[in-house]
C-alpha cells in the first residue's frame, strides 16, 4: 500500500470519527446529576396538597448531616432535647426525580424502625449545592420535605 492511499484512508476514518462525534444523534448519554458529597439538614417544609405550607427551621443545636458516596449514603443526627445521637448507613440510588435509600443498620433505635422499613422513597429536588427529600402520600401528593444544603 502505497503512503498515498495510507493518509487517505487515514482521512477518511478521522471524518468519520469526527462526523459521528458531532452528529445531533449522538447516543452520549446526559451526565446524571449527583448527590456525592456532604450535605447539612436546614429546614423542613410541610405542604398542603401540592404547596408549602410552612417552612420550620432546625432548632438550635439540633444537627443533621448525610454523606453520600458513588452508591452509599450515611447520614447522622444530633438533638440537644435528645440523651443519644442517631445514625444510619446504607446505600442508595437516584434517578432524575427519586432519590431511594436501603438502609442497613443503624443505632438502637433506628434499628427497632428497621424492623418494619428498610427502604426510604422520596420525591428528589435537586440543584447544584441543596436538595429536598419529599415525602409524599398514596395519592402522590408532597406532605413533608427536609431541605439540604452542600457543605462539599
Amino acid at each position: 500500500m502505497t503512503m498515498k492511499k495510507l493518509y487517505g484512508w487515514a482521512f477518511v476514518i478521522l471524518l468519520l470519527v469526527f462526523v459521528s462525534a458531532t452528529s445531533p444523534n449522538s447516543t452520549t448519554p446526559t451526565p446524571m446529576h449527583s448527590l456525592q458529597g456532604t450535605w447539612e439538614l436546614k429546614s423542613f417544609y410541610n405542604y398542603d396538597g401540592q404547596n408549602i405550607s410552612d417552612t420550620i427551621p432546625v432548632s438550635e443545636g439540633y444537627r443533621q448531616v448525610k454523606m453520600y458516596s458513588r452508591d452509599r449514603v450515611i447520614w447522622a443526627r444530633i438533638d440537644p432535647r435528645a440523651p443519644i445521637g442517631r445514625f444510619g448507613y446504607g446505600t442508595y440510588e437516584i434517578t432524575p426525580t427519586e432519590l431511594i435509600e436501603h438502609i442497613e443498620f443503624g443505632d438502637a433505635e433506628f434499628m427497632k424502625a428497621l424492623d418494619t422499613m428498610r427502604v426510604f422513597r422520596f420525591r428528589l429536588e435537586l440543584k447544584d449545592n441543596s436538595f429536598s427529600q419529599i415525602t409524599v402520600d398514596e395519592n402522590d401528593m408532597p406532605t413533608f420535605s427536609e431541605n439540604y444544603e452542600r457543605v462539599e
